[in-house]
């Protein structure tokens, strides 16, 4: 062998070597590591777990609305003068017959004064005439006055008659509008404020620009008004019952509940009073109307407010937290937890809220729903369970769970 051949050998062999001794070493560091490396394997995520609420409820529909008054006037002037007094103070509750205003009254004490004289002279003229025509009676006995005579006499007492009854009426008129000059509440309930200030002339009579003075809103009971679809005019019907939907009401006497913008619960109780007589063509809706006691003054006209209508009877429904429902697109879904401990997806229906709980159809009474821990389950991962009970108030009870 050449010296050449040689060198270039003893080069293979070496690096063959250092291979050999790098392999080694490797696979040395790959058997110490292994069994490390799968003891600090993470165990499987830890999540709360509770069964679904079995609970009776009933289906109800919500609808947004607005209270209005059960009666509502304008107090106006129904004479003209100036603005004596006022006796109230902006915004106060009168009851009614309390004085509101005072109009100047003395124009019209002389009117009556003055209708009161005229009806003095109708009857004295009553009077002469009657005692004429009673001469001109006897004179025809004697054929002393001819019958022309006598008719004018007699016509005479009639015009004098007519006139007595006229300023009867006159005189009933001035004490009429006499008595328009103090206004009093029409109805019980809280007064707006005053529109005109004492001094001013205000105008009454029969014409259309007769002076506003106030408004006065009834108090206790109140009403709430709300639109419903045609759909649901419909099932309220079939709910009142055949001959009970042939009556004045349509035995839509239902009960509602409200709650106002700043309530968690629907907790004021009322009944249908009225439901429109027609269904607007351009919306498809039907007006309805509530009842409710206010004996407080809390329900104020125009306030907003959402009502609930029950549409069936009681039955017992499955309910969750909505913290415990995920989504996929359209649908909604839950884990549930299987013996194995391996949380799996199942897709359900929404319902109402009732209570701070979602009542959900598409689940059994003993699934075991993640209630906490959510964002740490896989379809199809195993987890580590840990049940917990839901509080009244919707909530999962508190656990040693994170929930990040």
């Amino acid at each position: 062998m050449s010296f050449t051949s040689l060198a270039n050998f003893r080069s293979t062999s070496a690096r063959l070597a250092t291979f050999a001794l790098i392999g080694t070493f490797l696979a040395g560091c790959n058997q110490e590591q292994g069994p490390a490396a799968a003891a600090s394997a993470p165990p499987p995520p830890a999540v709360s777990v509770a069964k679904p609420v079995q609970k009776q409820v009933t289906e109800r529909d919500e609808y947004v609305g607005r209270f209005v008054a059960y009666d509502y006037v304008e107090v106006r002037a129904r004479v003209s003068g100036y603005l004596e007094k006022i006796h109230f103070k902006d915004g106060q509750l009168v009851k009614e017959g309390d004085p509101l205003f005072t109009i100047d009254p003395r124009p019209f004490r002389a009117a009556v004064e003055q209708a009161k004289a005229s009806i003095e002279q109708a009857k004295a003229n009553l009077a002469f005439a009657e005692s004429d025509r009673k001469r001109g009676e006897s004179l025809r006995a004697g054929t002393t006055i001819t019958q022309q005579a006598l008719d004018q006499r007699l016509q005479a007492s009639r015009v004098a008659t007519a006139g007595v009854t006229a300023q009867q009426a006159a005189l009933e008129q001035a004490e009429l509008d006499l008595s328009f000059t103090e206004l009093s509440a029409p109805i019980s309930g809280r007064i707006g404020d005053r529109r005109v200030s004492v001094g001013n002339l205000v105008s009454g009579g029969a014409s259309g620009s007769t002076t506003m003075l106030a408004t006065i809103a009834s108090i206790d009971p109140i009403r709430f008004e709300f639109t419903m679809d045609e759909a649901s005019y419909l099932r309220y019907l079939r709910i009142a019952g055949g001959e009970a939907s042939a009556a004045a009401d349509r035995g839509m006497t239902l009960p509602v509940h409200l709650k106002l913008i700043d309530e968690d619960t629907f907790g004021h109780e009322g009944r249908i009073d009225f439901v429109d007589n027609a269904i607007d063509r351009s919306t498809g809706t039907i007006r309805g109307r509530a009842q409710f006691a206010n004996a407080d003054g809390k329900l104020t006209p125009g306030m907003f407010g959402r009502v609930q209508i029950a549409t069936s009877a009681p039955t017992t429904a499955l309910l969750v937290p909505d913290s415990a429902i995920s989504t996929e697109q359209v649908r909604k879904f839950v884990y549930v937890v299987g013996a194995d401990n391996v949380a799996t997806q199942k897709f359900i229906t929404l319902g109402q809220l009732v209570d701070g709980l979602r009542v959900v159809e598409g689940l059994a009474a003993d699934d075991n729903v993640v209630v906490n821990g959510l964002m740490r389950v896989r379809p199809g991962a195993p987890v580590t369970p840990e049940v917990v009970a839901i509080e009244p108030d919707g909530t999962p009870a508190t656990s040693s769970i994170r929930t990040n």
